[in-house]
């Protein structure tokens, strides 16, 4: 059974209080969380811009690898902008122009270290677009995630919304459940310009975040709700995605933490509701981990007869067959064989 901690904090990319929103779905003005304000969304917007304009390019690497990359490095101080804002190193004024230095201040991102500053976010491109997420490490409970899951996430679903475009099947309603900084949401918006897309989250700095990159991806089909799955919205959809947390962490912050039987809880929570809220055709698509226990898959094992018993059909393959390995090393894994990133379709008959 999923336990309460996982079952209040989906976020693909962190859990914090609600925030409010009205009938549009807007948020209202943006409020500390965790003691930490809120980025101003203006100036951060133009950050972006600048960035973009720049040529800026990151890829987010496993915390595993950032550390590693971190601590050979010959240099501490900041020499460029994959630096600055790609391995959140600190900085001094002369390593940027004065016009970036002047944004990341006006949006309260540039926080001082000793005689310099320290970028408060990150800023990784993913298919030609732009995301601001969380500094390095991400050990804030807010934190909002992105790394080489994301990458596979988007990858996979970039092929799946080709496969549903050919169908000439329209998609006019979809949800990205736990959509964190909105790299699923954006994708699936960017590919399906005529669909409402709900990026859903508990998270308000993800949901915060997640609308600044819909406004520098120049994307308006998306509406940032506050949801706890897919409790706090109504309605069926003609498509669902998510990548929801699968690690057991002992701190229990919940863009990591699953929850339930070796971190499935969420993916298995999710899975339920989302076989309920599909509307005829429709499909779920969820990239989600798996602890494989004693050459057993535990989490094809739970949703085989749920996907039998709403008449679905379906997929399911391993996309990496081990992803956080260091993981094994913990209790919580000691009889893990290894974690694999799975990907599963299932599609509700049209009748």
């Amino acid at each position: 059974m999923m336990n309460a901690t996982a079952s209040a904090g989906l976020s693909g990319l962190g859990a914090a209080a609600a925030v409010s929103t009205d009938l549009s779905g807007q948020e209202a003005a943006p409020c500390a969380v965790r003691g930490q304000p809120m980025p101003d969304a203006a100036a951060l917007l133009d950050l972006g811009r600048a960035l973009r304009a720049a040529g800026y390019r990151f890829t987010t690497v496993t915390p595993a690898t950032h550390s590693r990359v971190k601590g050979r490095s010959d240099h501490v101080w900041a020499r460029d902008l994959a630096d600055i804002f790609g391995w959140s190193r600190p900085f001094r004024a002369e390593a940027l122009s004065a016009e970036l230095l002047a944004l990341m201040v006006r949006a309260g991102i540039a926080q001082p270290h000793r005689d310099g500053w320290r970028s408060t976010l990150r800023a990784s491109t993913l298919g030609g677009e732009l995301y601001f997420h969380s500094a390095y490490p991400t050990s804030e409970p807010d934190a909002v995630f992105f790394g080489p899951d994301t990458y596979r996430f988007a990858r996979a679903l970039r092929s799946e919304l080709a496969v549903i475009a050919a169908t000439g099947r329209p998609v006019r309603r979809a949800a990205d459940v736990g959509a964190g900084g909105g790299p699923g949401a954006l994708t699936v918006a960017r590919h399906c310009p005529g669909a409402e897309v709900l990026a859903l989250d508990i998270n308000a700095r993800a949901m915060h975040l997640c609308r600044i990159n819909a406004q520098l991806a120049e994307l308006d089909n998306v509406v940032v709700r506050h949801s706890n799955l897919l409790q706090d919205v109504p309605g069926e959809f003609d498509l669902i995605v998510s990548n929801p947390p699968y690690l057991l962490d002992k701190s229990e912050r919940a863009y990591r933490h699953g929850g339930g039987e070796l971190g499935a809880g969420l993916s298995l929570a999710l899975t339920k509701q989302a076989l309920s809220r599909l509307a005829p055709g429709g499909s779920l698509l969820l990239y989600t981990g798996v602890a494989m226990l004693h050459n057993d898959d535990p989490f094809l094992r739970r949703i085989e007869p749920l996907l039998a018993h709403a008449g679905m059909s379906w997929q399911y393959e391993e996309i990496d067959p081990d992803v956080f390995g260091e993981e094994l090393d913990t209790p919580a894994y000691a009889e893990a064989d290894r974690i694999a990133a799975v990907w599963l379709k299932a599609s509700k008959p049209l009748h």
